[in-house]
């Protein structure tokens, strides 16, 4: 079987691999064994040395992410003189 994927599910593909030090086959499998129901999931599916996130979503307690984390592009700051405590206690608010 041959697979031809978009270039992003490609990149997305190897950077998941290389993440998690599985083969790109390894983690093709897995997702399509998941997304099919196939292979029932549990903790103990989770791969050696997972992370949280993925122990979570091996239990189906989460689903996984639909697009890999992005940095924001630019950080919003309060002036000097508000905090966030400011934001919370506003006389807008229901």
């Amino acid at each position: 079987m041959n697979l031809r994927l978009r270039p992003d599910a490609e990149q997305a593909l190897r950077a998941e691999a290389e993440r998690s030090g599985r083969s790109q086959q390894e983690v093709l499998r897995a997702a399509v064994d998941t997304y099919l129901g196939i292979v029932p999931v549990d903790r103990a599916d989770a791969p050696e040395g997972a992370g949280e996130l993925d122990r979570l979503v091996a239990a189906r307690m989460v689903r996984p992410p639909r697009s890999p984390y992005r940095r924001p592009a630019r950080r919003l700051t309060l002036p000097p003189d508000m905090t966030t405590a400011d934001l919370l206690d506003r006389d807008d608010r229901l």
